[in-house]
């Protein structure tokens, strides 16, 4: 299965996009770990290197862009030309709309789907001096239904990815020229970090949400890693534009 050989992954320091990381590099891929988390982002690298991986940790802040473009110029020198790029870093904070603040609107907006913008806006011009390539971006279910947590949702968590669902549509449009595929995976509830791992791992969890998946089971990181292995590959060569579900059916009730 022929695949991106350079691939750029953006929040590869955790969760899904340590997964993503791993999965790429043991299929053969040269990975460029981008997060903020120095010491995390190393770490991947470090567990990638120990099963005969190739892989690289680049420091970036996704909301600017000059640290972005260092890092895709120091990756085209160290590992050649990028042609994949995977969009993982994400944040959320857990507020309700009432105590919800302009800055922390800002915060997930600026990192969630300003972020997704610019790392894209930059790494596809190195996607395209590589004769072409693929963008997978992370979105959520949360793109398409709203999911209520202890009497609230988060407004600007659903905004955020409501806008990377449609990003990628038009992203897609817009790069079809440059021979680049754009698609989205929406994970539904994951085995991370990014709210609680042991809340949502617990049996009372599990419970609250089997009237909502068809599979009995909180998914794990490696299942969107999967996912983003396949849409990165020439396996998905007519596929672009596409808000991918991997969500255990939660979308189908």
């Amino acid at each position: 299965m022929s695949r991106a050989n350079v691939v750029f992954v953006t929040g590869g320091a955790s969760g899904i996009g340590r997964a993503v990381a791993k999965r790429l590099a043991s299929e053969g891929a040269s990975v460029v770990v981008a997060d903020r988390d120095v010491k995390n982002g190393e770490e991947t690298c470090e567990s990638i290197a120990l099963t005969g991986g190739r892989s690289i940790f680049q420091e970036i802040d996704v909301r600017d862009r000059s640290s972005i473009r260092n890092a895709a110029d120091y990756t085209t020198e160290r590992l050649g030309g990028i042609t994949g790029l995977v969009n993982c870093a994400g944040l959320v904070t857990m507020t309700s709309l009432a105590d919800l603040s302009e800055d922390e609107w800002d915060l997930v907006l600026d990192v969630n789907l300003k972020g997704t913008w610019l790392v894209t806006q930059e790494v596809a011009h190195d996607i395209k001096k590589s004769g072409g390539g693929s963008v997978v971006n992370i979105s959520t279910i949360e793109a398409e239904v709203v999911v209520s947590s202890a009497g609230y949702c988060q407004v600007h968590y659903n905004a955020s990815k409501g806008g990377v669902k449609m990003l990628t549509k038009a992203l897609a449009v817009e790069l079809a020229k440059s021979s680049i595929r754009v698609n989205a995976v929406a994970p539904g509830p994951i085995a991370t970090d990014f709210v609680s791992l042991q809340g949502i791992t617990s049996p009372e969890t599990l419970e609250a949400l089997k009237d909502r998946l068809l599979i009995p089971r909180i998914g794990q990181p490696e299942d969107i890693a999967s996912a983003v292995s396949f849409l990165l590959s020439d396996e998905s060569s007519w596929i672009t534009g596409v808000h991918l579900p991997v969500d255990g059916g939660w979308l189908t009730r």
